[in-house]
């Protein structure tokens, strides 16, 4: 039998994962890597996602909040950047103020889960997820500052962690193809785009039979088949980038004047792609998904 052909979860995120029948494959996700009960009742669409749409062409950026009220940001990165750690701080930040009242106190504060998928090395590190939480140590016993019974109530929370916010970076290209765990089969479906039989995670059984490239439409398959070219475009250019030594070269010697260039050069490139896509009857909803070009801009 031929074996069905799945799409990148990046795409599907975006554009097939949204509605609330289709939520098991999300729930699925989240649940095997937070290791909890994961249910979704809302997928928000940021606003700061909404503001700079032209700056996240090669990025997924998804919002979503569970049945605890918390907010888990799920973000897709194709492409190094050299100050991506302070772009996760500044998300989850922008997250949390989205979400108060100015007359809010700060118990009002959600906690926020910030989940990162990438395609580039993010550091020096041996392993392929990480998991970065908040604790206060004393610098003379090293001992860890904990919550009063009273504010364990007042809370709702066990620990002063459980406050804050927590950060994940799944490092796919790291992971070895050897899937000894739940989690592990779902990092394998996000690097090869397969999900093999004996695989049984949550939500793969379901990612196997709705995430399938025959059942898109001749449209959304073009504009598919176009952003996998582009992706692997921008990936082999990173991996050249690196292997050259340009890349450190241009770490050391940014200035404003180059990222202003940079940002215009991207620019300049989204007008090119929606213009190509164009010229081949792709429909203008379409063109907008695949550049996050606004429609009024396409038009």
């Amino acid at each position: 039998m031929k074996e069905k052909r799945l799409i990148r979860f990046d795409w599907a995120i975006k554009r097939l994962l949204r509605n609330k029948a289709d939520y098991t494959v999300l729930e699925g996700f989240l649940s095997v890597l937070l290791n909890d009960d994961i249910k979704i009742i809302n997928i928000k669409e940021s606003e700061s996602n909404q503001e700079h749409a032209a700056d996240k062409f090669n990025r997924v950026d998804m919002l979503v909040e569970n049945a605890k009220r918390e907010l888990l940001i799920i973000e897709l990165q194709n492409s190094a950047e050299v100050d991506y750690y302070l772009r996760m701080l500044y998300g989850v930040s922008k997250a949390i103020t989205e979400h108060m009242a100015i007359s809010d106190g700060y118990h009002k504060v959600r906690k926020v889960y910030h989940i990162n998928i990438l395609y580039f090395s993010m550091g020096d590190g041996s392993d392929y997820v990480y998991h970065g939480i908040t604790e206060y140590r004393g610098i003379h016993n090293n001992t860890i500052l904990q919550l009063t019974p009273k504010q364990k109530e007042f809370f709702a929370k066990e620990t002063v962690k459980d406050l804050y916010p927590e950060y994940y970076i799944l490092c796919v290209n790291e992971f070895d193809n050897v899937a000894k765990s739940s989690l592990d089969e779902w990092i394998y479906y996000l690097k090869n785009t397969e999900i093999p039989e004996n695989f049984t995670a949550r939500g793969l059984p379901e990612a196997r039979e709705k995430l399938l490239y025959d059942d898109m439409t001749e449209e959304e398959k073009s504009a598919y088949r176009y952003y996998i070219g582009q992706t692997r475009f921008e990936q082999n250019s990173i991996r050249t980038s690196y292997e050259s030594g340009k890349f450190d070269g241009r770490v050391e010697g940014r200035t404003e004047g180059r990222a202003e260039g940079e940002a215009k050069g991207r620019a300049r490139e989204k007008i090119e792609i929606a213009l190509n896509l164009l010229k081949q009857g792709i429909p203008i909803e379409t063109v907008s998904n695949a550049t996050g070009l606004p429609h009024e801009q396409i038009i």
